[in-house]
């Protein structure tokens, strides 16, 4: 938010923030989530990337299209385990994937 809006707004009473701050979420917990979603956003762009199919990378996977579908959009019932599965599926080595981390 720009700060000029964000002052009008506390001028007026409103409380500004963000996720965090609306779910009372501890920096790792933030932290976990900016990671989950960047991971998700790398499976979607390589998927499209290559070429791929939802159906195509579930297939790699041993997994379903719904499961794709649900990785790509962020569904926070998927594991970074998954996350990570679906990245190797990709053919990402280790050393690309580590780089995601940094």
């Amino acid at each position: 938010m720009v700060n000029k809006k964000r002052k009008r707004l506390e001028a007026k009473g409103w409380v500004t923030g963000d996720a965090a701050d609306l779910f009372e979420l501890t920096p790792e917990e933030a932290r976990l989530i900016d990671l989950k979603l960047a991971l998700r956003a790398t499976i979607k762009e390589e998927r499209s990337r290559r070429g791929l199919t939802q159906e195509e990378l579930a297939k790699a996977m041993g997994s379903s299209q719904s499961r794709i579908a649900k990785i790509e959009l962020g569904d926070p019932s998927v594991s970074v385990d998954l996350l990570l599965k679906a990245l190797m599926a990709l053919g990402m080595t280790n050393k690309q994937i580590s780089k995601l981390f940094i």
